[in-house]
């Protein structure tokens, strides 16, 4: 598969996570990490099930402690971090402080071996940050009050977490995509331990819950992580980095859509400087310019 349709596969991941928030408020008031169960335990398995058509796929689980831990420590690492800052935390300020990591991504893939990080893939991810700002506070001031610490903390270091994660998967690159389907099965387990241990459990009332659950689980929380592993692994990590900030303007247009949101002329300054950020990052796959 080449260079670019391994990137865009990758970027099929960005599309998916942009339905994160639309199918997590149509999914009732399941608590986050028996939801996070429950969606990863879905992802999971539908994973998982691909080996039974494919011989030898579930060898794929056979990877030494750091692969493990990298994926383990990315998935649930990340998420539960993210969710306690949605706890500990406004969530406006919390999530700008999380949407840190398109950005961290661009400037660790420097740290990579082939890769060289130019001056538009930078550009292209600032671009994508001053969009988020604008996304996330509109017309008024952002301000992050002191009692709000621990929760911010925590997203800062989610940013940190998933960009991590992203970029050293790139060094793991002969890992096949299918040890994801481990990676998420293990923090379905973690996430149940959690629930169990600090929250009350509350199960979808009817059919729309159930199936924004099942919608959860089947793409921003199940084919998502396999499509990001496979781009970050083989395509351009610094145009997915920038690119990812597409995630909460795309997430936004579908509440609106959906009912959930208002339009507003915050969010259309904020989807051109995001899609103008994410087309000056992607300049050398556009002109066919070879990627370093």
């Amino acid at each position: 598969m080449s260079f670019r349709a391994a990137t865009l596969i990758g970027f099929t991941a960005i599309m998916m996570w942009s339905l994160l928030a639309l199918f997590t408020a149509a999914s009732g008031r399941v608590p986050a990490f028996q939801l996070a169960a429950m969606t990863f335990a879905i992802g999971g398995g539908i994973g998982a099930a691909t080996w039974l058509w494919r011989r030898g796929a579930i060898r794929a689980l056979r990877q030494p402690p750091e692969v493990w831990t990298l994926g383990i420590c990315g998935l649930f690492g990340y998420h539960a971090l993210y969710f306690m800052a949605l706890r500990l935390a406004p969530p406006a300020e919390a999530g700008l402080l999380n949407y840190l990591w398109p950005l961290l991504i661009v400037l660790f893939s420097a740290l990579l071996p082939g890769e060289k990080l130019k001056l538009h893939h930078v550009l292209g991810a600032l671009f994508g940050l001053g969009g988020t700002v604008v996304l996330f506070t509109g017309a008024s001031a952002l301000t992050l009050a002191p009692e709000y610490a621990p929760g911010y903390t925590a997203a800062f270091v989610a940013a940190f977490v998933w960009a991590g994660y992203s970029v050293l998967s790139r060094r793991f690159a002969a890992v096949p995509t299918d040890a994801v389907a481990g990676f998420c099965l293990v923090t379905a387990i973690l996430a149940a331990f959690f629930h169990w241990a600090f929250e009350q459990t509350v199960w979808p009332v009817n059919m729309r819950e159930w199936l924004a659950v099942a919608a959860l689980g089947t793409a921003p929380v199940g084919a998502a992580f396999y499509a990001w592993d496979f781009g970050v692994k083989r395509g351009d990590i610094r145009v997915l980095g920038a690119a990812a900030y597409a995630a909460p303007i795309l997430s936004t247009t579908f509440l609106v859509l959906a009912g959930y949101a208002e339009a507003s002329v915050s969010l259309a300054i904020a989807a051109a400087l995001i899609a103008g950020g994410g087309l000056i990052a992607a300049k050398d796959m556009i002109t066919g310019t070879r990627k370093n």
